[in-house]
């Protein structure tokens, strides 16, 4: 089945043309102070263009946390007014998305176990149906391409074109190093059919532990992804989510200092055919 899918050629909006983009925050707001915190660590790094934050969290099983609800929203928005960096968060419904909208919230992202529902990603459309917002759309939780791009159709036919797709990896019953395997030719094939979309790259899912989110983060960036949403917490072993895939803004500052591009590979064989050519010379 053919697709199209009309993608905004501005992509300021996401991509500033100086480097990946970064996207980081706690995976949830569980207080104001830890949000406002972590938000100024990570601001004070000079390294992140875009703040998150889970408001609502899709659990595994009942009687967890599952996010601060609304209040989160306005943690969110002191946030960006602190550090003058625009905020994302995950919505799962529409009255999620008609909630982040009323709050003023930059830049929304759909889920993993959200896209895996035409139901529920129609659900959003509907409510983003004569609103300019941009999008990012993550992969469902299953290995199905077809599905991702269903998802960003649906979300595009609601008249939204500034769209991003987020690889954060695909559950399996097998065991591996992986929280979610990577399965890297799925977002390949995607960039592939549709060039024109920003494709980024969530290492700390994939992941699931902080111990590998660099190694992650660098396969992306050599797949040509264009920028990393990596959760970051001011003290991740003591977070109410995810807390062995958080990182500090410390530590996320070192791993990106510690990643190439293709554009710094390619700059450091110039300099070195320059200076082969100067010996020649």
């Amino acid at each position: 089945m053919n697709s199209q899918i009309e993608i905004s050629a501005d992509r300021t909006w996401l991509l500033k043309g100086k480097g990946p983009v970064i996207i980081s925050g706690p995976c949830s707001a569980e207080t104001e102070e830890q949000l406002i915190r972590t938000a100024n660590l990570l601001a004070a790094t000079e390294k992140v263009d875009l703040l998150r934050a889970g408001i609502w969290k899709p659990r595994t099983r009942p009687n967890s946390f599952e996010g601060v609800g609304e209040e989160g929203l306005k943690w969110l928005k002191n946030a960006s007014e602190e550090t003058g960096k625009p905020v994302c968060t995950e919505v799962a419904n529409a009255k999620h998305t008609e909630l982040a909208l009323k709050h003023g919230i930059d830049v929304l992202w759909i889920g993993a176990r959200t896209t895996v529902n035409p139901f529920s990603v129609q659900e959003i459309a509907d409510a983003l149906k004569g609103v300019d917002i941009p999008v990012m759309v993550k992969n469902p939780v299953n290995p199905d391409l077809e599905l991702w791009i269903g998802a960003l159709e649906r979300i595009n036919q609601a008249g939204i074109t500034r769209l991003a797709a987020i690889h954060r990896g695909f559950s399996s019953y097998e065991k591996t190093k992986y929280r979610n395997q990577p399965k890297w030719v799925l977002p390949v094939e995607l960039k592939q059919r549709f060039p024109e979309l920003p494709m980024l790259c969530d290492p700390s899912h994939i992941a699931g532990s902080r111990d590998i989110i660099s190694q992650v983060s660098q396969k992306a960036l050599d797949f040509g992804m264009e920028g990393l949403m990596v959760e970051s917490h001011f003290a991740p072993d003591k977070a109410w989510t995810d807390a062995k895939q958080q990182i500090t803004p410390e530590v996320l500052k070192q791993v990106l200092a510690s990643l190439t591009t293709v554009k710094d590979v390619v700059k450091q064989v110039g300099q070195e055919m320059y200076k082969v050519d100067e010996k020649v010379m």
